[in-house]
This record gives C-alpha cells, sequence and structure tokens, in this order.
C-alpha cells in the first residue's frame, strides 16, 4: 500500500522554524528517525519511507502554501495514490498549541494550503492532521504571528508533537483512521 503524505509549509530558510512549517518539521523529523534523505523533485522533496509493508511517500510542496493542491495533485497521479490514501499535516491557528486534530474529510477550516488542494482536487476526501500554533496576536497580527519562528518551549515540546503525528499516519495505515483518530485527537 502506497500513501501520500503531504507535510504542508513555505520553502526558504527564512521560513524554517516558524508555526505555518509544522507540516515540513513534521515530515524531517520522519525521515530523519527513518534515515532517509529528502530528493528535490518536481514540485517538491520527496522521500519513501518503508514501514511493514507500507510505503510512504513524505512530500515538502515546493510551490508555496497557497499553491500546495498543485504538488499534491502532481505526486498522487505520479504515484497513482487514490485520495483515501492521502494525508495533510498542516499548522492551525484556531487551535491551542500541543492541540492535534485528525479527520478523514472537511473543510478548509481558513487553511489556504487545504483551501488550495480541496479546489485542485475538486474534493475534501482525504485525511488531514491539524497541529495547533494558537491564536497569541493582536487584530491584524495574524501574517507576522503564522509566519513567526516557534518559541524554545514549543520547539522542545515539537519533537513528542511530530512523533504523535507520525504514529498516527501510520496506525491510519496499519490499522484503522478511527483508531487513529482516537490515538491524534488529544491534547499534550
Amino acid at each position: 500500500m502506497r500513501y501520500l503524505v503531504a507535510g504542508l509549509g513555505n520553502i526558504g530558510p527564512e521560513y524554517a522554524q516558524t508555526r505555518h512549517n509544522m507540516g515540513f518539521m513534521v515530515l524531517d523529523q520522519w525521515a530523519g528517525d527513518a534515515d532517509v534523505v529528502f530528493k528535490t523533485e518536481r514540485y517538491g522533496d520527496v522521500a519513501c519511507v518503508n514501514f511493514k509493508g507500507c510505503q510512504f511517500w513524505l512530500l515538502k510542496p515546493s510551490t508555496y502554501m497557497n499553491l500546495s493542491g498543485n504538488a499534491v495533485r502532481y505526486w498522487m497521479n505520479k504515484l497513482s495514490i487514490p485520495i483515501e490514501q492521502i494525508v495533510v499535516i498542516c499548522d492551525d491557528l484556531n487551535l491551542p498549541f500541543g492541540t492535534l486534530r485528525m479527520k478523514t474529510r472537511g473543510s478548509d477550516g481558513g487553511h489556504n494550503g487545504l483551501k488550495h488542494i480541496i479546489a485542485t482536487l475538486e474534493s475534501s476526501e482525504f485525511t488531514r492532521i491539524r497541529m495547533g500554533i494558537g491564536n497569541n496576536f493582536q487584530h491584524g497580527e495574524q501574517i507576522d504571528f503564522v509566519l513567526g519562528k516557534l518559541s524554545p518551549e514549543e520547539l522542545e515540546t515539537l519533537p513528542q508533537l511530530a512523533k504523535k503525528v507520525i504514529g498516527g499516519v501510520k496506525t491510519f495505515a496499519l490499522d484503522s483512521a478511527q483508531r487513529a483518530m482516537n490515538t491524534v485527537n488529544t491534547k499534550e
């Protein structure tokens, strides 16, 4: 079984360790833990992790957040992966930092990356894991907050959150969506 796991973020060193790059950071940890290296390919950096008979294709789109659907559609078609076997990992400012939410379908929740993926695929029938980043910003400062660097405390917590997300994706593939959601949808 093949799965496409798209971690959303923006390319470039100026976006490293920003709240909007939570998806990239999870995939970086997964690749590091699995001792695989990303290769720059069309529409993104890609790595493949084999685990218990499953291939997890990790995708960090190079299209910038608001055009993420182009990368997801390209790799979905290239690898012949059905939409039900796509998982998108992204940040969510509607959830407190440390809160994770996994759903097998749904709206974009105001997230421009998800909005573009839904529009491009013409479907919202893919799994998404939202990683809470909180909303500790003043009116009009949302962009600065989302593109701001994680605090040292948040960075310290991130590996454990990433481990939980990775475990959730593996459970989704090897067991069931329901069991994965039961594991992931808790606050640390």
